[in-house]
């Protein structure tokens, strides 16, 4: 009776270790990168403040009426008239002239991967991760959730646009070519969700 009752349990204990073992497993993911990059894309990029001042159809002809008036004003000898028009052609060409916003930029994470097992993928988590060049340290990570469904053999590319720059040290308002010197970078997977409700998980 006792060795039937103790065979049922470690049967039992079996069977949930196995289950366990099929819900969660280690090692590498069935996730394949294929390449990433980032890049940096300003926001609002028509409001170019190295562009200059651009002027309308309804701007050159109300200039070119203020003038009219402001040379008649003269010829008629109206100089206190013709001194009012001109200040309020200054002012007005004072409002355009003020410096625009400052620019802001967001950034952009690409990442490709292929499925290479042969469960389908629901969804899967990944860190794009960047270290010092020179001493390894890890300088940033931004994570993201990508809800995907990625067919076995499949190949699938993915963007996400973020306000957030791979490092402290990249500005958010300026444009820098050397930004990305000293950096090296990396994209981790670290969690699988598969469509048979199975999770890989990054130990």
């Amino acid at each position: 009776m006792k060795s039937s009752f103790l065979m049922v349990l470690i049967l039992c204990w079996c069977g949930a270790v196995q289950a366990q073992s099929a819900a969660t497993s280690t090692g590498e993911p069935d996730l394949a990168i294929v390449k990433y990059s980032w890049m940096k894309d300003r926001l609002n990029w028509q409001g170019d403040p190295f562009g200059g001042t651009v002027e309308n159809f309804d701007d050159i002809r109300r200039r070119m009426v203020d003038q009219r008036r402001m040379e008649r004003a003269r010829g008629e000898g109206k100089t206190g008239e013709a001194a009012k028009i001109e200040r309020e052609m200054r002012s007005e060409q004072v409002l355009k002239a003020r410096a625009p916003k400052t620019p802001r930029y967001a950034f952009s994470y690409s990442l490709s991967v292929r499925n290479t097992g042969e469960k389908t993928i629901k969804e899967f988590d990944w860190d794009y991760v960047f270290f010092d060049a020179v001493t390894g340290a890890e300088l940033g990570r931004r994570e993201f959730t990508a809800v995907e469904k990625i067919s076995a053999g499949k190949t699938k590319q993915l963007t996400f646009l973020i306000t957030s720059p791979p490092t402290q040290s990249i500005s958010v308002h300026a444009l820098n070519k050397d930004e990305r010197a000293g950096l090296t970078e990396q994209v981790v997977i670290m969690r699988v969700l598969y469509d048979d409700g199975s999770v890989w998980q990054r130990p």
